[in-house]
């Protein structure tokens, strides 16, 4: 598999992903909309589980499902001009595709039943204090920015951003005596690659490691 990572992004300026499609929504019997929620549930979940590093480019609105699309991601790279919401409170509905738990994980459970209660998105600037977005940058540095880390991200080596991905999610949702029994077998497991035998050798020999994803 010679894909290292994988960077999500919106066509056009306006928007990152501006939510569903309300319309379409609105007619929706109670079993419908479980159906609906539980596929983005799970279209979310296959992401942030792939194994490799996404990278979503957030560069205008991410509301509602675009929100929890760019949570599933890894890492969030913003525009200053990008506005993050889940706005679902003003139609009668909750985020449905995993946001109000992934919100609660990332920035907190007071900050996210505000930003779900109220309903108003908030600029990049306050979703990077909260840890809700990794960089901001100018709209014209979005680019260059997104394109070094994902450089940065298809050089590392593919086990231990595996096992790293996997510990880290994981971990997050078990006990701690389950989450570091989970990172201890993660970490053995890297003695077994070819990555880490390439990274320690090129580390004694003062050059740059190339790694092969083994």
């Amino acid at each position: 598999d010679t894909v290292r990572v994988v960077v999500l992004a919106g066509a056009g300026d306006k928007a990152f992903v501006a939510g569903a499609d309300i319309a379409e929504m609105a007619d929706l019997s109670p079993a419908q909309a479980q159906a609906f929620s539980q596929q983005g549930q799970s279209l979310m979940r296959s992401i942030e589980t792939l194994g490799k590093p996404m990278l979503a480019r957030i560069q205008g609105y991410a509301l509602g499902g675009g929100l929890e699309l760019a949570m599933a991601c890894h890492l969030r790279i913003a525009s200053t001009r990008a506005k993050l919401g889940q706005p679902e409170v003003g139609l009668g509905l909750i985020p449905g595709f995993g946001g109000s738990q992934r919100l609660t994980r990332l920035i907190g459970r007071g900050v996210a039943l505000e930003l779900c209660l109220l309903g108003a998105p908030i600029d990049a600037q306050r979703a990077q204090q909260l840890g809700l977005l990794t960089r901001v940058v100018a709209p014209e540095a979005l680019d260059a920015e997104v394109d070094a880390v994902a450089t940065q991200l298809a050089a590392a080596a593919p086990q231990a951003m595996r096992h790293i991905l996997a510990s880290v999610i994981e971990g997050s949702e078990c006990a701690l005596d389950q989450a570091l029994a989970f990172e201890t077998q993660a970490f053995a497991l890297c003695f077994a690659s070819s990555d880490m035998r390439e990274g320690t050798r090129a580390f004694i020999e003062r050059r740059q490691a190339h790694f092969d994803g083994r």
